[in-house]
């Protein structure tokens, strides 16, 4: 138990960390590649801390945007759920800053992040109710209706 506050401490520097990053940095590099198919990254796995009690919340992002003029790098997209998952945070606010920062960084015709999450504040304390599974979901641009919505919804939920 001695070196327990040291490892602590170093634990959640590191949950923390993307509060130092830029998510605009993160996406600064794009390709010029006219695109009006739909790109889907599914399944990016996530480890979070909740902001009210400091437990751990993770899961999986899926992000799908359709590009217009410009192309980012998938790995950009992983990158940019690390810097607001490694923060203090809530699900519902990292759904939307993912959404949000793809959206004005890459000024898509539309973007769409959905995360599915698993909460350690609801299984370990409270209600204590094992695998329960919170979904949140932003919608942006072409995204909001229509052909490109129902595109999205059904890639994201597809096997």
């Amino acid at each position: 138990l001695v070196d327990t506050p040291r490892r602590v401490v170093a634990a959640l520097k590191e949950m923390t960390q993307g509060r130092h990053q830029d998510p605009a940095k993160i996406l600064a590099t794009v390709f010029d590649e006219p695109c009006d198919e739909m790109v889907v990254l599914r399944d990016i796995p996530f480890v979070s801390l909740c902001e009210h009690h400091m437990l751990p919340f993770a899961g999986t992002v899926d992000i799908g945007y359709l590009p217009g003029d410009t192309v980012v790098g998938l790995s950009k997209l992983a990158r940019l759920v690390d810097c607001f998952a490694q923060r203090l945070q809530i699900q519902e606010r990292l759904t939307q800053q993912v959404a949000t920062a793809i959206d004005e960084q890459l000024q898509p015709v539309g973007v769409g992040v959905i995360v599915r999450a698993n909460h350690a504040c609801m299984s370990c304390r409270g209600v204590r109710k094992h695998d329960t599974t919170m979904v949140t979901s932003s919608l942006l641009g072409a995204f909001r209706n229509g052909d490109a919505r129902h595109e999205f919804l059904s890639l994201a939920r597809s096997p």
